[in-house]
């Protein structure tokens, strides 16, 4: 079982091609995982049946954010009903996103558009004015956040991989730490965090355990995949995790870490590897 000092949490839809997600819950039970994440709360009683949490929940996707003030009447709704389910259920963090620095159009709901769907010219937004508005759009719903008791956690990701649209988001704006941390600070709430998602950092920025020490303040959820590709913590990708967990825990970090590989071989044999690879 795992020393307890990396609380493991599955993400669910990495496995959802092989496990329901009450087949995740037994094997994430059996392997000492706390938590199977970004799981729609219907399912969360499901969860609690096994003794898990959701350590994260879903929201607005990451194409349509906060950056576009078209779109955050729709990121608010969602955040807010999203912060509700979480206080009912008694789960502690919401994911959040910038959104794409240029108008992707209408998707359908629960879609996000890949490389292929951006338009070719588009009109972007300035990074600045990505900040104002993410600024903005959080400090409508970060005092309530902060009156619930739940935390957001803004997720950064990489805009180079354009092989596939859950591997690579080019487009994405808030695709640098820096970025991320500055609209963080701005907003000022202990409420509003980052979510380290490692797979992404390496690719765009790497130094890993450097970064960790440099936003440990404000770090509130954590991801995990192997680099290249967002297959499995095995050797045969570029990230050396132990390093990385124990820098988690050299400053402190409490929160969760979740295990966001896409498999490319036996799921439960990957699975296995990275809670055990990671478990400093």
């Amino acid at each position: 079982m795992p020393k307890g000092r990396i609380r493991h949490s599955v993400v669910h839809w990495c496995f959802a091609d092989y496990w329901t997600v009450e087949q995740t819950c037994q094997i994430a039970r059996n392997l000492g995982c706390l938590s199977v994440e970004l799981v729609a709360s219907d399912q969360w009683a499901t969860l609690k049946k096994y003794g898990l949490t959701c350590a994260i929940a879903g929201s607005h996707l990451f194409v349509q954010g906060m950056n576009q003030r078209k779109y955050q009447p729709m990121c608010l709704e969602l955040l807010r009903q999203a912060i509700d389910d979480c206080v009912a259920a008694d789960v502690s963090t919401v994911i959040t996103f910038t959104g794409y620095a240029h108008d992707t159009g209408e998707p359908a709901a629960g879609q996000n558009p890949g490389p292929a769907q951006i338009p070719k010219n588009p009109v972007r937004i300035d990074p600045e004015e990505g900040i104002r508005n993410c600024v903005a759009g959080y400090k409508e719903i970060v005092g309530y956040a902060e009156r619930e008791k739940v935390n957001l956690s803004l997720e950064m990701l990489n805009t180079r991989v354009t092989t596939h649209p859950m591997k690579g988001h080019p487009g994405y704006q808030g695709d640098r730490l820096d970025y991320c941390a500055e609209i963080i600070k701005q907003v000022g709430s202990p409420r509003l965090g980052l979510l380290f998602d490692a797979y992404h950092v390496q690719i765009m920025e790497g130094d890993l355990v450097t970064r960790i020490h440099e936003h440990q303040q404000i770090i509130n959820h954590v991801h995990t995949a192997g680099n290249p590709g967002r297959g499995e913590l095995d050797a045969s990708q570029e990230i050396n995790y132990p390093p990385l967990m124990q820098a988690l825990v050299d400053v402190g970090y409490e929160g969760f870490v979740g295990h966001e590989f896409i498999p490319t071989g036996d799921p439960l044999k990957g699975l296995s590897e990275a809670v055990a690879v990671c478990d400093v």
